[in-house]
């Protein structure tokens, strides 16, 4: 059996999810589901395990979710972070700059140098690459970093120039590194779907959907404000679907 929840793991957060982890597996173990006792963390947190037969939970990206596991995985349910702006369950991105960067406006950074996570991230760059684009700017992709607060690095220390950021990570961020003492917000995305709960393809999704609302609605409440989460939702997987998918990095790359 596999769990893991990667996707807002680190700093404080590490020890909350640890907790949120027993708190669902005591829920699922006491409705017959075989969980394992600890989360799977490092590498293997995320596409090993979302594509692993004995999946029990995992949180994906918004975007792997639609382009890639949709007919490999079962939705369970998304996580409600509370986004200012956003409905339950959805979330948007920050758009970073460095604080002494005299552009101000979204448009103002056109052409700019744009550092992602990675190419199939829905905030790092499907996200930003659309806003972009309805607004008639480009943002041409000058670095993978391979993570979030990695972008956010990458903006600060002058080596990208723009970089778009998951808020939920962002409101981490704000807690756990003095790195965005050195950004500044530039613009917002529009809301989308946010990271789905997923369980190995051909489970019932409602014990389990069942177990995690529990688990949330009974995490310590300092727990709670850690791990920014306001309640479990579910949402139609059709809007998941129905969010656009941009050129990838290479194709953007190419027109330039």
């Amino acid at each position: 059996m596999i769990a893991s929840l990667g996707m807002y793991d680190f700093g404080p957060a590490v020890a909350a999810n640890d907790r949120l982890w027993a708190l669902i597996r005591r829920g699922l173990t006491g409705r017959g589901i075989a969980a394992p006792e600890t989360l799977t963390r490092g590498e293997h947190a995320y596409w090993d395990a979302w594509q692993a037969p004995e999946l029990v939970l995992s949180q994906t990206c918004g975007y792997p979710f639609r382009a890639r596991l949709q007919y490999k995985v079962t939705y369970v349910g998304t996580p409600d972070y509370g986004v200012d702006g956003c409905a339950p369950g959805h979330y948007r991105s920050v758009f970073v700059a460095r604080a002494d960067d005299p552009r101000q406006t979204l448009a103002d950074f056109h052409g700019a140098r744009f550092a992602y996570n990675e190419a199939l991230s829905q905030s790092g760059w499907a996200a930003p690459q659309t806003h972009a684009s309805r607004l008639g700017i480009s943002l041409p992709p000058l670095l993978q970093t391979g993570g979030h607060r990695l972008s956010a690095h990458a903006v600060a220390e002058a080596r990208a120039d723009i970089a778009a950021l998951d808020a939920v990570t962002f409101a981490l961020l704000l807690e756990a590194d003095p790195v965005v003492a050195r950004l500044k917000v530039v613009a917002l995305t529009d809301p989308t779907p946010g990271l789905p709960y997923i369980t190995a393809a051909g489970r019932d999704p409602q014990p389990i959907f069942d177990a995690v609302g529990e688990a949330i609605a009974a995490l310590d409440p300092a727990d709670r404000a850690t791990l920014r989460l306001k309640g479990f939702v579910r949402l139609p997987v059709a809007d998941y679907l129905a969010v656009p998918n941009p050129p990838s990095p290479e194709q953007i790359a190419a027109q330039i």
